[in-house]
């Protein structure tokens, strides 16, 4: 009988819970699994549930490249490896936030400019949790389906429902 090894970035990861939004925060830096990161990755995943935690840059252009076009995918990256991956997966439609967090902000800005999609670099794990935070309130409210209900619920009893809502319906 074969058994499944859990690797260390799927730690507090329910693979169902990745299915109930349509949201997924994507971290890739060497040092992800450093005890300050594992503080902020509670943070997170208030925010974001779903988290996916990557040490090496092929195994995450990878995972992305095979996320479907359909999910939103955030992604915080350190700023040597994030010159590396960026521009490979900038164009991708699942890719729609990266942040930079790095602890030299400077020589990171010099070379972001170029890419859209890159929302900030950050050096505190705080600042980049509130970033996150506040941009993902408003990319819920683009991304999330809108539910519009066009019939009046508080139609009494007898009467017709040939007025308006039925015309409506029939038309």
């Amino acid at each position: 009988m074969a058994t499944a090894l859990l690797l260390n970035d799927d730690f507090y990861t329910n693979t169902d819970d990745k299915y109930l939004e349509i949201f997924s925060l994507i971290w890739l830096d060497a040092n992800v699994d450093v005890k300050d990161n594992r503080d902020t990755e509670v943070k997170l995943r208030s925010i974001i549930n779903h988290i996916k935690k990557f040490q090496d840059i092929e195994q995450c252009e990878q995972y992305i490249d095979q996320t479907s076009q359909k999910d939103r995918l955030i992604l915080i990256v350190s700023g040597p490896l994030g010159q590396e991956i960026v521009p490979s997966i900038h164009q991708l439609r699942q890719v729609i936030s990266i942040y930079v967090y790095c602890m030299d902000k400077n020589s990171n800005e010099q070379w972001v400019h170029k890419f859209s999609k890159i929302k900030s670099v950050v050096v505190d794990l705080d600042e980049l949790v509130s970033q996150i935070t506040t941009d993902h309130k408003i990319q819920k409210k683009i991304e999330e389906p809108l539910s519009i209900n066009i019939f009046t619920t508080n139609v009494g009893a007898g009467k017709s429902t040939t007025g308006v809502n039925g015309e409506f319906v029939f038309s």
